[in-house]
């Protein structure tokens, strides 16, 4: 486990206090195989389309169509600057990050990641990102500054898989191995 985030609830209930350890992406790979296969079968499977969930300013959620993308052995949640859903995260850092399903049968899978971001200001990163994504997809954002640049922290997640007559939910946390709970 690579961090430690303190973070204060900002919801419409009372305040509290909770101490979540986080993972990277590549601590997320190893600790949870299962889920992370499915979250990249998924998210390669959709053209690398998800959805995040932020909390609006009074606390309300919000869903966003997006394309995170793994570099470095780090998930980065990126976009267009001055959206709302990065105003949501640079007022509350909590996200839930969802594969597209488009199958009502989740035939192939289906997976969701819980945790926290924290913004990135680092202009060498940046280029080596800009430089990846360019000769990956052919879109040109080198030489631009990204702010916010936000760093995914993995708190939780879980995976959905349905087939022989059950449906297979994977679940994991952070100091915790992957469990499997099978539903008939």
């Amino acid at each position: 486990m690579s961090l430690l985030t303190e973070h204060i609830g900002r919801s419409a209930r009372p305040r509290s206090r909770t101490v979540v350890r986080v993972t990277t992406w590549q601590e997320f790979t190893e600790v949870a195989p299962k889920i992370a296969a499915i979250f990249t079968r998924r998210h390669a499977a959709t053209g690398n389309l998800c959805l995040l969930a932020t909390l609006r300013a009074d606390g309300s959620p919000r869903i966003s169509p997006m394309e995170p993308r793994m570099f470095e052995g780090q998930l980065w949640i990126g976009g267009m600057p001055g959206t709302m859903k990065f105003r949501d995260l640079g007022r509350d850092p909590r996200f839930c990050l969802h594969t597209a399903t488009v199958d009502t049968e989740v035939s192939d899978g289906d997976a969701k990641l819980w945790g926290t971001v924290h913004d990135v200001q680092d202009l060498d990163l940046h280029a080596r990102y800009a430089d990846d994504l360019f000769r990956t997809t052919g879109f040109d954002l080198r030489g631009e500054v990204f702010k916010p640049f936000y760093a995914a922290e993995i708190g939780s997640a879980s995976a959905v898989e349905v087939g022989g007559g059950h449906m297979d939910v994977t679940v994991w946390r952070v100091g915790e191995e992957e469990r499997v709970v099978r539903k008939h």
